[in-house]
């Protein structure tokens, strides 16, 4: 079982900071969703995980050890990410072989089964490959390596609806039979959403929040009816946003009801239904998803 720890991390660029005293931690073959806005230090934060750079300020360690320059730690730690492989000349093959090289849990039949089940051929050089399957052999590498800590930085970049769905089916089969922790980002919020047992949350380079997935959820919901009795009855609520179609409106409001909430709605004639991770991200990060 393996614990991240983020102890008070910042990272600066010349007058810009991308990260600011960012603290929080991560255990258990848990699969986690990673989200924030474009700019939000997400791929920062994860860089420093995977040792390709340093803080500025504070620590990161796994099972107690720093990560930079721990070569024992780093080959446990993989981080697969939108790469340009135009100059890359390799084929399919040679590119899983030095794969196979430096990772020591590395699956060579499971490698094999999922470029079937990507359709990626073997023979050819990866920079002739489409950017669809290219970031599906990314997927491929991630999987196939079985490191303890796996990172998918917004892999499915280039992926059509066809590919995406097995990319998450796959990953749900993988956490299945071989649990591991996951850590994926993405703003494909609405899509990937029924994959993450907990949510972090970065926000212009600050720790917004970590939760778990449907204690996350739960703080939001949606009150459908007659737009007189549903105005009346969200007065005094925080509202992420309404739609209304003739005498009908539709408002979702931040914050749990409570039984006796759910009562009176009800006997008002409004359906309280759930409100979904999208919606509760582009509130809370005040903003329109990208």
């Amino acid at each position: 079982m393996y614990k991240i720890e983020a102890k008070e991390v910042s990272v600066n660029y010349k007058d810009f900071q991308a990260l600011k005293n960012v603290s929080f931690s991560l255990e258990g073959n848990k699969i986690y969703g990673l989200i924030g806005r474009n700019g939000a230090g997400k791929t920062t934060f994860l860089s420093l995980l995977a040792a390709f750079q340093e803080a500025s300020a504070g620590q990161i360690q796994v099972n107690g050890e720093d990560v930079f320059e721990n070569p024992e730690m780093m080959e446990k730690i993989a981080l697969l990410y939108d790469v340009d492989y135009k100059d890359e000349t390799e084929k399919v093959k040679n590119m899983l072989e030095v794969a196979k090289r430096y990772r020591p849990n590395y699956d060579d039949e499971y490698a094999m089964y999922l470029l079937e089940r990507f359709k990626l051929p073997l023979d050819k050089p990866i920079n002739k490959l489409s950017k669809g399957m290219q970031s599906a052999f990314n997927v491929v590498m991630g999987l196939a390596c079985r490191t303890p800590i796996t990172i998918f930085d917004e892999v499915y970049l280039g992926m059509d609806a066809p590919t995406r769905e097995i990319f998450y089916k796959e990953l749900l089969e993988e956490q299945t039979n071989r649990p591991r922790m996951f850590i994926l980002s993405t703003h494909l919020v609405s899509e990937m959403d029924h994959l993450f047992d907990e949510i972090v949350i970065i926000d212009q380079g600050e720790m917004l929040l970590h939760e778990d997935y449907e204690s996350l959820v739960s703080k939001g919901v949606s009150i459908t009816g007659d737009a007189d009795v549903v105005d009346q009855f969200t007065q005094d609520k925080e509202i992420l946003n309404e739609q209304r179609l003739g005498q009908t409106k539709a408002v979702m409001v931040y914050g749990t009801l409570g039984n006796d909430e759910l009562e009176k709605a009800r006997d008002n004639g409004l359906d309280v239904g759930p409100v979904s991770l999208q919606d509760l991200f582009i509130h809370l990060t005040d903003g329109e998803e990208s």
